[in-house]
């Protein structure tokens, strides 16, 4: 009689159980489901809260992989760095895990942890191009420029059209004032894609720093043309007319750059800078407020520019 009643209320319980599971998998599977199509839709919000119900039932690292990639368009980079680690934990030998961690440690400014994540998928996975490439760039954070460069060098061998490592290789090289190889990579990109922008601007800074002003010119200009909205160009361009002494066109390109972006906080800077030398000193103190409020990290850099150009900070009140 008593194992009678063991095998009965045993048999209940299992059999409970197994409902208890059938259920909990039922309700996972809707909430997994419901954040899928909620991401469709555009509805980052409601997919963030299907998926965190999901996992509340079952840490399944398909569903941490989708709520990581969300947290990433969300700009929550904690959140997410969070999750691919847990996910880096359960399935160590996925290749694309320690890739996107490694592109989530970017965004912190963690080259570090960036170098650690790239190095993790190459153990994995040693020919893969981005892997090397990431680790290019976490070098590159760290301003280690030679192993930034042997690095990308290796993503190249790799991958031989591999644009975006040919410009992090190219802006490396240029800094070490190697010219010709800088060019050797512009070239290449060229060839891919003429209207590459990065890699007519540094074309043109190649020109301009071998004093070929007017073709360094002419390259800033046509990304100008190419892309209104390219900050760089407008940088660029409006620099050289400061260095050429061309201060009216300098602050003419300055005015258009801050017409299409009103907060432009580099533009305000540097129109800042050529009224100064034009002689406008309240204008380029108008300027610099309205930089310093846009980039308020930028203190140091700003007293740096008017001791530069012969100015006492004492003399630009309310700024320093």
């Amino acid at each position: 009689m008593p194992n009678f009643f063991k095998s009965f209320f045993s048999g209940k319980s299992e059999t409970l159980e197994s409902e208890k599971q059938k259920n909990d998998r039922k309700r996972f599977e809707i909430f997994k489901y419901d954040g899928l199509r909620a991401q469709r839709m555009g509805r980052p919000d409601y997919a963030v809260k299907c998926f965190t119900e999901a996992l509340a039932i079952e840490e399944d690292f398909e569903t941490l992989g989708y709520l990581s990639q969300l947290y990433v368009q969300l700009g929550e980079t904690a959140k997410a760095r969070e999750l691919l680690e847990k996910m880096a934990v359960m399935e160590p030998h996925v290749t694309n895990t320690f890739l996107t961690l490694a592109n989530v440690c970017f965004i912190q400014e963690d080259y570090q942890a960036m170098e650690e994540a790239a190095n993790k998928a190459i153990a994995i996975e040693e020919g893969n191009a981005v892997a090397h490439y990431l680790l290019g760039k976490a070098r590159k954070g760290q301003d280690d420029d030679l192993m930034t460069i042997a690095h990308l060098t290796k993503a190249i061998t790799l991958k031989d059209d591999f644009i975006e490592a040919r410009l992090l290789r190219a802006e490396a090289l240029l800094k070490m004032k190697q010219y010709k190889e800088v060019m050797e990579d512009v070239d290449a990109i060229l060839a891919q894609n003429p209207e590459e922008e990065t890699a007519i601007l540094l074309h043109g800074k190649v020109k301009e720093d071998n004093g070929e002003s007017e073709e360094a010119e002419k390259d800033y200009r046509l990304v100008t043309e190419i892309n209104p909205f390219n900050e760089q160009a407008y940088l660029y361009l409006g620099r050289l007319y400061i260095s050429q002494k061309k201060l009216t066109e300098a602050i003419g390109l300055f005015d258009e750059a801050i017409e299409l972006n009103p907060n432009f906080a580099e533009a305000y800077k540097e129109r800042g800078r050529a009224k100064l030398l034009n002689g406008d000193k309240d204008g380029s103190i108008e300027d610099m407020k309205k930089s310093l409020e846009l980039n308020p990290k930028d203190e140091a850099g700003l007293n740096g520019e008017f001791k530069t150009l012969g100015a006492k900070p004492e003399t630009l009140p309310g700024i320093f």
